[in-house]
């Protein structure tokens, strides 16, 4: 058997890649941000406590909002479309196909979500102290650019993150459909989801501390020394703090990324199915 227990024997389109994506964004960006902000305070090179610690826990919120729901739409939109033209291929060839969907899926993410990312870090480490400010900041020093600092290293986290995640996710979904002999349900789904993800949080979490560093490192602003590239990012912080300072910050970004697949995968699906069953914005 190469076809997948789960499959639904419809596909969503576009509309409801989109909606069902931008739901799940949202969701899971808003209950989880506070740790979200304690994993970034731990990884700048200011340290916790100078960052701000547990001051201000929702600081840069409005910013992540703003991406999150186009960011996930544009993920599952991409990765769906992708999985969907390739599911004819043999089963053993599906988790490469799972792979290349979801790298996709990052890279076009990240056009969106890399903007709100670099205002959310420096507004959550008091880079400043508003919205308008970050934004004016951020321009005024590197110009539309300064936006997108860290795009290539974002990516470069996210492919490893999501090749590790996804193809763990769908093994998982498809290996408990198997056994119960059933279509998995949402909230099943949504277990799978923060089993994979904990297990591709950690792994990952030396490129997301070079993430953050780049991210955070501002030409012209304040006394932060700068960051660029990811080769000497990484080898310069390991040289000055230590190896164990790759993975500042990794109990909360696992406990967070486990939390957040079980919220953001769970919820995705949810949506996806009931848009499906209900015929909810279907165009065919």
């Amino acid at each position: 058997m190469t076809r997948d227990t789960n499959r639904e024997i419809k596909t969503p389109n576009m509309t409801q890649c989109l909606v069902a994506g931008g739901f799940a964004g949202m969701a899971v960006d808003t209950a989880l941000y506070p740790l979200d902000t304690i994993k970034t305070r731990l990884q700048a090179r200011g340290g916790f406590i100078a960052s701000g610690g547990f001051r201000g826990i929702y600081s840069g919120l409005s910013s992540a909002i703003i991406g999150s729901a186009p960011g996930a739409s544009m993920f599952f939109l991409t990765y769906e479309q992708i999985k969907t033209s390739l599911s004819d291929l043999p089963s053993q060839q599906q988790p490469f196909v799972h792979m290349f969907a979801a790298s996709a899926g990052e890279v076009a993410a990240c056009l969106v979500r890399v903007p709100t990312e670099v205002v959310k870090q420096r507004l959550q480490t008091r880079h400043h102290n508003t919205l308008s400010a970050a934004v004016r900041g951020t321009y005024a020093a590197e110009g539309l650019l300064g936006f997108y600092r860290g795009y290539l290293t974002q990516v470069v986290r996210e492919i490893p993150f999501t090749c590790i995640q996804f193809p763990i996710y769908e093994y998982l979904k498809l290996a408990y459909a198997r056994r119960v002999g059933r279509p998995i349900r949402s909230y099943e789904a949504a277990v799978c989801g923060s089993v994979a993800g904990g297990v591709a949080a950690a792994v990952t979490t030396p490129l997301d501390v070079v993430k953050t560093r780049v991210m955070l490192s501002t030409k012209g602003v304040g006394q932060s020394p700068e960051y660029s590239g990811i080769v000497s990012t990484l080898s310069r912080i390991a040289r000055e703090e230590g190896p164990r300072a790759l993975f500042s910050g990794i109990v909360p970004r696992t406990v967070w990324i486990s939390i957040g697949g079980f919220v953001f995968l769970g919820s995705y699906e949810k949506v996806k199915s009931v848009l499906l069953e209900t015929g909810l914005l279907s165009n065919r």
